[in-house]
C-alpha cells in the first residue's frame, strides 16, 4: 500500500512561522552541518542545533500550514544551519540518491511516493510509544462498561488461550473475520486535586480475537493472548497502526498537572519512558504539546511552631512530550530527563506568546 505524501523541503521562499517572544538560543558547539544516521529523530537533531529541541518548527521557520503535515527526512540528508539573516534556520539538503537531482540545493516542495513503513525519521522514538499506540490504555467508566463482553466458553471453563472458540454478548456492528482486543478493567486514575473524580481507567491488554460468527451472541476465536483470558473481559476492535510525526508546540493555555501514574508501576521514570498525566484534550492539550516535569515542592521541617510554612522550590526534571489525548488524561514520553520522574511531579508550562 502506497500513498503520496507532501514532502516539506525546507526554502528560503517558504513563509516564517510565528516564533515565541523569546529568541531561539542556539546549543553549545552547534554544528554547522548535520549528516542524518538511520535511527535519529527529529527532536534529536534539533537539540544539537538548539538549547530548546521542542522548538524545532521555529527554527525550520514553518507556518501554521506547513505544520500541519509532517516533515519526511531520510537517512543520508544533510541539514545546515544558516545564520545569514541573523535569526537562526535549518536548510535540508537531500541525499542524491534519494532526490536524484544531483544535489543542486534548489529545494520546493513535491510529491514523494512514499509507502507507509517507510525511513522517515520520526519526531519521537517510534519504538519508545509503538505499544502505546495500537492499543487503548485508558478508557472511561462508561465507554468500558458498554464495551463488548466475554460471556461464555465452549465448557464450563472460565479461563481461555489461544485456538479456543468463546462467545460475547453486546457487539455492535462487528463483521465476520475482524480482529478485536481483549481488555480487563485495571485501576481507576482519580484526580489528584479531586480524589473523588475517576476521570478514567486503565486497561491492561490480554490479546487478540478474530470475529468468526456475527450474531446477538457472537462466536469468537482466541488468536493470541498475552496471558490467559476470562469471562467478563472487554473487547475492542482493533484499530490500525498510526504512523504519525507529531509536531511539538507549547499549549494554546497555560496548563498545570501532575503526573499520576507511570507505566508498569515503575516508581522512578526516565529519558523514553511513559507518564500519565490528569490533563487532557479537555484541558486544551493535544498531541505534540509539550510539558515540562517539576519535582513536587516538599515541606521544609519548621525549628518552631510559629515559623510560615515554606516549600523547596520547584526543580525541573524533564520534558513532556504528549503522544496521546484522552478526554481528561493523556500519556507523554519523558524527555532529556535529568531527574527521576515520579507519580505527584508536576506537570505544567506556559501558553506559547507570539511575538508582534
Amino acid at each position: 500500500m502506497r500513498k503520496s505524501i507532501i514532502s516539506l523541503l525546507l526554502v528560503a521562499g517558504f513563509m516564517s512561522a510565528p516564533l515565541l517572544a523569546d529568541e531561539l538560543k542556539l546549543a553549545k558547539n552547534a554544528p554547522d552541518r548535520y549528516v542524518v544516521v538511520k535511527g535519529d529523530t527529529l527532536w534529536g537533531i534539533s537539540g544539537k542545533f538548539l538549547s530548546q529541541p521542542w522548538r524545532w518548527p521555529e527554527i525550520w521557520q514553518l507556518n501554521k500550514e506547513e505544520i500541519k503535515n509532517p516533515h519526511w527526512i531520510y537517512p543520508g540528508d544533510v541539514i545546515v544551519l544558516d545564520t545569514s539573516s541573523g535569526q537562526p534556520r535549518l536548510k535540508l539538503l537531500k541525499n542524491q540518491k534519494l532526490d536524484g537531482r544531483g544535489g543542486n540545493g534548489k529545494l520546493s516542495p513535491r510529491i514523494r511516493e512514499t509507502p507507509l513503513s517507510n525511513d522517515a525519521i520520526t519526531s519521537i522514538p517510534h519504538r519508545s510509544i509503538e505499544p502505546f499506540l495500537s492499543k487503548p490504555l485508558v478508557m472511561s467508566v462508561e465507554d468500558f462498561t458498554a464495551a463488548p463482553r466475554i460471556a461464555a466458553g465452549p465448557d464450563n471453563r472460565l479461563l481461555f488461550g489461544p485456538g479456543e472458540q468463546i462467545y460475547s454478548v453486546d457487539f455492535v456492528g462487528a463483521e465476520e473475520g475482524e480482529t478485536w482486543q481483549a481488555f480487563r478493567k485495571g485501576k481507576q486514575l482519580t484526580n489528584p486535586d479531586d480524589p473523588k473524580e475517576v476521570i478514567g481507567i486503565e486497561v491492561n491488554y490480554l490479546g487478540d480475537i478474530r470475529v468468526k460468527r456475527e450474531g446477538d451472541v457472537a462466536t469468537l476465536v482466541v488468536v493470541n493472548s498475552r496471558e490467559e483470558i476470562t469471562v467478563g473481559d472487554r473487547l475492542i476492535r482493533a484499530p490500525e497502526k498510526p504512523f504519525i510525526n507529531y509536531v511539538p508546540h507549547l499549549p494554546s493555555q497555560d496548563i498545570s498537572g501532575k503526573v499520576i501514574s507511570t507505566y508498569g508501576g515503575v516508581t522512578e521514570v526516565g529519558s523514553l519512558m511513559t507518564v500519565v498525566l490528569n490533563r487532557g484534550a479537555l484541558d486544551g492539550v493535544d498531541m505534540g504539546t509539550v510539558l515540562f516535569s517539576y519535582k513536587a515542592p516538599r515541606e521544609i521541617k519548621k525549628e518552631l511552631s510559629s515559623e510560615p510554612t515554606r516549600f523547596t522550590p520547584p526543580i525541573k526534571s524533564g520534558n513532556l512530550f504528549v503522544y496521546r489525548v484522552f478526554p481528561k488524561v493523556s500519556y507523554a514520553l519523558v524527555m532529556d530527563s535529568t531527574l527521576p520522574v515520579n507519580v505527584g511531579d508536576e506537570a505544567k508550562a506556559e501558553a506559547a506568546v507570539a511575538a508582534e
